[in-house]
């Protein structure tokens, strides 16, 4: 290889082995902590880079990562790709369809908790742009814009890790803040795209205009006719090809064209991978599997490298500002939150999980991140402001899920058997379908409520058609909120065979809780949700439970399995 030596190409392998090395295993030690695995990975770059390691051994760390030259150029290359990957599956993780579907609660929470933050960004840039870290030569504007659009865009990947972590990924309040997030992201993605274009576009030969018509262009074709032909093709990979690998394969090589594409005229990469991964993702024919698969495999190998390399570029202890810490952290929170429970309010969600909601959309996380580094790279913040937004969206994502488990707790102890009867318990369900599954266990559970079977069904059904309501090790919950009904309702349905619910881990459900729940007790579902899920976490709990012949060593079994 031209410009390096074998020596080099061993440093360049040692040095990816230190950094995904500590990467993982910080990252582990922060998931220990209930906190999301990319802050070890933040703090693995911190402790390798000039904070850490350039400050007490500083030829190391110029060995390892140096600087300039072709090792340099090399180590950044593989960040470049690892961040277009890691965006490219953020957007195969978004369903532009739930945005519609949860109706107006989602719509008037991202559209308030959206512009609310924005609103306040662009003003406080454009007024005091120096003291909020703006570089001497940034132009007014484009700082402007950029901080307004830092301030206001949610991470979706830290959003959806905290749900699942609390057990309400696939509840309604978490397909709420989900479909929040999609449009937080989407709007977000696309006003910093026309960011990048404006820097950009000038020396691509396309200029600004040209280049913000090319990514609205891009962004329309690959959201319809786009979407269309890779929905029609994966079917054909999924018969003829290798699989998982063919289709892996080809969403990888999309992801990468529509990087390229994007940034040919003047864009960063990481949009167009974004924007190919929801098109993707739109599609029924793609399995949970290979979703999960690719995610994996990116989570766990590209994405650290890139975090982690993140704290190689800065000192995060002679850049960091408290003042321009605390400033940012105020406008960021206080903007996010208050909008989004604004929203919340104004789309008929209960006082309490509005504020779930709104402490749910605050965590930032990765995205803020990716936006800072490419405001820095581009000349338009400083480092100190680049340290601020890291440590913004540290701390926003660090508290997320503690403040969204201390708004949610209930104020008595909740035992699940206090909502379980005999009556609604069936050993051997016939269903061999989701649609079966919920018609039987309906049908079930109707006959001791005062509800019509038919419109529970279709409740059940939409709601299933939202998102799937398999949670995985062998659980679906599917779940509606009734109108009329007093009092919660479980139905539950055991499946030798199993039932596919498409769960994220690709497994079939054998034991089916049916939760019919008053409309206007919203709080019980998650509850309810939350109890199931953290049982059944346990992988002997499955098994155990599949072994009773009958409702009371069914019960028998539960209330061993159920935290004290």
């Amino acid at each position: 290889m031209h410009g390096l030596s074998e020596a080099d190409l061993g440093l360049i392998l040692l040095a990816l082995a230190v950094l995904i090395g500590a990467a993982r295993l910080l990252g582990e030690i922060a998931r220990r902590f209930q906190q999301p695995a990319v802050l070890g990975e933040l703090l693995a770059g911190v402790v390798l880079g000039p904070t850490v390691l350039g400050t007490l051994l500083p030829e190391w760390h110029h060995a390892l990562f140096p600087g300039d030259g072709a090792k340099a150029v090399v180590l950044e290359g593989i960040g470049f790709l690892a961040i277009v990957l890691f965006l490219l599956v953020a957007g195969i993780e978004v369903d532009l369809s739930t945005v519609w579907r949860q109706g107006r609660s989602a719509l008037k929470v991202g559209i308030l908790g959206t512009v609310a933050p924005f609103l306040i960004g662009l003003g406080g840039a454009w007024l005091i742009p120096e003291a909020l870290g703006a570089t001497p030569d940034a132009d007014r504007t484009v700082f402007a814009l950029f901080l307004a659009t830092a301030l206001s865009i949610s991470a979706l990947p830290i959003i959806a890790k905290t749900l699942m972590d609390l057990n309400l990924y696939r509840t309604d309040v978490g397909m709420v803040v989900v479909s929040a997030a999609i449009f937080n992201d989407l709007i977000g993605w696309t006003v910093f795209a026309l960011i990048l274009g404006m820097i950009g576009g000038q020396g691509t030969g396309w200029g600004i205009c040209g280049t913000m018509v090319l990514t609205l262009a891009f962004l329309a074709v690959t959201l319809t006719a786009g979407r269309w032909l890779i929905h029609r093709a994966l079917p054909i990979l999924q018969a003829y090809a290798h699989w998982p690998a063919g289709v892996l394969g080809f969403v990888v090589t999309l992801g990468l064209l529509g990087g390229a594409f994007m940034q040919s005229i003047g864009v960063h990469a990481i949009f167009g991978a974004f924007i190919v991964g929801i098109a993707v993702g739109e599609s029924s024919h793609l399995h949970e599997r290979t979703r999960t698969l690719l995610e994996e495999f990116v989570s766990f190998i590209f994405a650290p490298v890139f975090f982690a390399s993140i704290g190689l570029r800065v000192n995060f202890v002679t850049n960091f500002d408290l003042p321009l810490v605390a400033m940012i952290l105020v406008l960021a929170c206080v903007g996010k939150v208050a909008g989004v429970v604004v929203g919340a309010l104004w789309g008929g969600l209960p006082a309490r999980q509005s504020w779930a909601v709104g402490f749910a959309m605050n965590a930032r996380g990765a995205m803020e991140i990716i936006l800072g580094l490419l405001a820095l790279e581009a000349g338009i913040i400083s480092e100190r402001l680049f340290v601020a937004l890291v440590v913004m969206a540290i701390v926003t994502s660090a508290v997320s899920g503690p403040l969204m488990s201390w708004v949610l707790q209930q104020r008595q102890p909740f035992r699940l058997a206090s909502v379980l009867s005999s009556k609604l318990f069936v050993r051997n369900l016939a269903a061999t379908s989701r649609h079966e599954a919920i018609d039987e266990l309906v049908t079930l559970a109707c006959q001791h409520a005062a509800v019509d079977p038919v419109r529970i069904s279709r409740l059940v059904w939409e709601r299933e058609m939202v998102a799937a309501t398999g949670i995985g090790s062998g659980i679906a919950l599917p779940h509606a909120r009734v109108d009329g009904l007093k009092n919660a309702v479980v139905a539950i349905g055991l499946s030798e065979a199993g039932v596919d619910f498409d769960a994220p881990d690709g497994q079939p459900a054998h034991a089916i809780f049916l939760l019919l729940t008053p409309q206007d007790a919203p709080t019980v579902q998650l509850t309810i949700s939350a109890k199931i899920a953290s049982i059944f976490r346990d992988p002997h709990a499955l098994p155990r439970v599949m072994r009773a012949g009958s409702y009371t060593e069914f019960l028998a079994a539960l209330k061993i399995l159920e935290p004290q």
